[in-house]
């Protein structure tokens, strides 16, 4: 997400203090990428002051780590495995709603592929895990009619959309692991999708809900002009890419 796109969104919650801002840009990232308790704490400060940054500021902020920490509210809530739930539902024969510890009892499928996002920024060979989404399919019962997938999220905003088709797709997950750790607040958790041959905005962060629809409904940013499908340049659109 580009400053500019976060210019055209509607105002949530009040703007970062220009005092913080500056503190922030004078921080002595160099410093950072040459301790790594250092970089852990300044990932740890981006994330929790994205949180509280509807302009996307930080976003554009050096980060070691490469990922960059965007969320389109003010601030979302914390859930936990006490807390989370994951409903499957809409045009199925068998709904049905999963704790974090169901999900964790699951078959797991680990990925390992590069990040991309729209802006430019890339981070190599990230390692994800979890569930497919095809299981999750396949255990609900998809009724003939059921053509798509709308995801939700717990932040209450953001939404994502695939076709049946690519979401049964092998490198599609419903992702629990993110780096090899569970997946961080900060980065969408405890769980987020991830569609490994898309740009990042596509694996919806927070993931709360996975509805099968008749026909496609555009996810967030779509609604601003996005691509629907996300592909990736080179990514197999054939729907049998081989997950590693």
């Amino acid at each position: 997400m580009t400053v500019a796109d976060q210019e055209n969104l509607p105002e949530r919650g009040a703007p970062v203090a220009r005092r913080a801002m500056l503190g922030m840009l004078g921080a002595g990232v160099a410093g950072v990428a040459a301790a790594p308790w250092l970089q852990r704490g300044w990932e740890n400060f981006l994330g929790a002051a994205s949180q509280a940054d509807p302009t996307g500021l930080t976003g554009v902020l050096p980060n070691p780590g490469g990922f960059r920490y965007y969320s389109v509210v003010g601030s979302v809530p914390r859930k936990d495995a006490r807390t989370y739930r994951l409903k499957v539902n809409g045009l199925v024969d068998r709904p049905r709603t999963y704790t974090l510890d169901d999900l964790r009892a699951l078959p797991q499928k680990r990925l390992v592929r590069d990040v991309l996002c729209t802006d430019g920024w890339r981070v190599a060979d990230t390692p994800f895990e979890g569930v497919l989404l095809s299981d999750l399919l396949d255990a609900a019962g998809v009724r003939p009619e059921g053509k798509a997938i709308h995801f939700t999220c717990f932040d209450g905003v953001y939404t994502e959309s695939l076709t049946l088709d690519q979401a049964r797709r092998p490198d599609m997950l419903v992702a629990l692991k993110m780096q090899d750790k569970p997946v961080s607040h900060e980065h969408g958790g405890p769980v987020r999708l991830y569609a490994a041959p898309m740009y990042f905005y596509k694996s919806a962060k927070w993931l709360s809900g996975i509805t099968v629809t008749d026909e496609v409904i555009p996810g967030y940013w779509e609604e601003y002009g996005y691509d629907v499908d996300g592909w990736l340049d080179g990514a197999d659109r054939r729907g049998d890419a081989q997950a590693a």
